[in-house]
């Protein structure tokens, strides 16, 4: 009997690409994946070191695979990404029982490592300042099998070559360094021959993708264009921009290309100048509205999303105001609001003697989740009464009996699936009436549906639990 792997995932979409990428290799090594931990002999904890919890909801999981493992001395125990790459010793010595800790720049060699550690019958560390090779600066870029044969994730550049104070990402993830630009459409090319209708473009700054083969200018509006000319490919997403690279041509090519959804992920981060300069971002609030005028005159009915962060130090009840007015101006279709967190080996670890008390951080996050909820809310309910495109995903987790998807903007729809003749299968496109709009997804109803085309991958579900 084949031996069984779970993984757990914390942060973000680079980590869950990752976190594919580790299942996938997984089983081609000969193992096969489980979403029961309690029937799991190898078990991987990919982390994230972005929140001030983060640690502790390692350490916590880890506590509690402690005991599984006293009770089943067969388990093994890995322990991945961001976190590992940034505290691979101590993690090591504060949790000497874990079998591997491998880093971000060599997630291709989480099952070699297993078998070395069982052979060894000792823990390995391997946590390399930067990757060995392309192969390995780009191993979250290699075929990852999946359970949405429809739509796929394409890492574009790995690193990030910002300095903002709050992200740790430049220390875990090293530089910025691009995909050669013909391997990323060959890529792409193959998905569709494969089945794909739906690219997501990934990296931690998208659109200065190719700067750093160029040496002058980004290639990513190029890209773009070029990856929605790919015969079968009818949706193209990115993430995530920084509003000081979003370029015009950026927003042309978002025009200009058919197969380029209309959604933009444009963090803020803070709608204070003072806030933003301390923070290293870059751009003013002025100058961020500016590129949201810009892309919403080229694209009509463009959603647009956001970050926000709450408290971070310094940050005045003025400074605050002038975050909420930034948000009231852009009406964001959703955002994802956080509140400041001091890591270890970001510049504004050392701004603690200005840390926002607890309670005003507490005050303004419920006064900007209303004014983000307001905007959404406004935005969905005029969506009502109109026909939306709907790439199918599959059954709701909350209700089976209704479907969902996600419309071009990438609005989460439900809806009734119709008769079995109406050819609602995931990766179907179905036209929707929208009924109902809430702050946070769209009801409708199933119109018609377009039968997707036959995958001619094999269709391998990797479950990949959410940490």
């Amino acid at each position: 009997m084949a031996r069984k792997f779970f993984v757990r995932t914390f942060g973000c979409q680079m980590n869950e690409h990752d976190s594919r990428r580790i299942a996938s290799d997984l089983v081609a090594d000969g193992l096969e994946p489980t979403d029961d931990l309690d029937e799991a002999d190898v078990v991987v904890l990919n982390t994230c070191c972005i929140r001030e919890n983060a640690d502790n909801k390692l350490y916590g999981h880890l506590g509690h695979l402690k005991s599984l493992r006293e009770r089943r001395p067969g388990l093994q125990i890995a322990v991945g990404g961001c976190l590992a790459q940034k505290d691979g010793p101590a993690l090591l010595e504060r949790a000497p029982f874990v079998d591997v800790v491998f880093g971000t720049h060599n997630v291709g060699r989480a099952a070699p490592l297993l078998r070395e550690a069982a052979d060894a019958g000792r823990s390995l560390l391997e946590v390399p300042g930067s990757p060995a090779s392309d192969a390995d600066a780009f191993a979250s870029a290699l075929p990852v099998r999946d359970d949405l044969p429809h739509a796929a994730w394409v890492t574009i550049q790995v690193g990030c070559d910002n300095s903002c104070a709050f992200c740790i990402v430049p220390s875990v993830r090293g530089p910025e360094q691009s995909r050669p630009f013909d391997e990323l459409v060959a890529e792409v090319e193959g998905l569709a021959r494969a089945g794909t209708v739906e690219v997501t473009l990934l990296g931690q700054n998208v659109n200065s993708y190719g700067r750093d083969i160029t040496r002058r200018r980004p290639l990513f509006a190029d890209l773009l264009r070029a990856v929605g000319a790919v015969d079968g490919i009818r949706r193209v997403r990115f993430t995530s921009p920084h509003p000081k690279d979003l370029r015009p041509e950026t927003i042309a090519a978002m025009a200009e290309t058919p197969a380029v959804c209309e959604q933009l992920h444009l963090p803020l981060q803070s709608g204070s100048d003072k806030v933003l300069a301390a923070m290293r971002r870059g751009y003013s609030a002025a100058r961020y509205l500016d590129r949201v005028a810009a892309a919403r005159a080229a694209v009509p009915d463009l959603a647009l999303t956001t970050d926000v962060i709450v408290g971070f130090p310094g940050e005045t009840d003025d400074d605050f105001e002038r975050t909420l007015e930034v948000v009231a101006e852009a009406g964001y279709d959703s955002a994802y609001t956080f509140v400041f967190s001091p890591r270890p080996g970001t510049r504004a670890a050392s701004m603690t003697g200005q840390l926002v008390p607890g309670e005003v951080v507490a005050e303004r996050f419920a006064r900007l989740t209303a004014v983000v909820e307001r905007s959404a809310l406004q935005r969905h309910r005029a969506r009502v009464g109109g026909v939306e495109e709907v790439l199918v995903e599959g059954p709701s987790r909350k209700d089976p009996s209704m479907l969902t998807g996600r419309t071009r903007q990438g609005k989460l729809v439900h809806f009734a699936p119709g008769p079995p003749e109406a050819g609602t299968a995931p990766g179907a496109f179905a036209r929707v009436s929208v009924t109902y709009g809430g702050p946070h997804h769209l009801i409708g109803e199933l119109v018609s549906a377009e039968a997707r085309r036959a995958s001619t991958r094999r269709r391998i579900a990797i479950p990949v639990a959410a940490g």
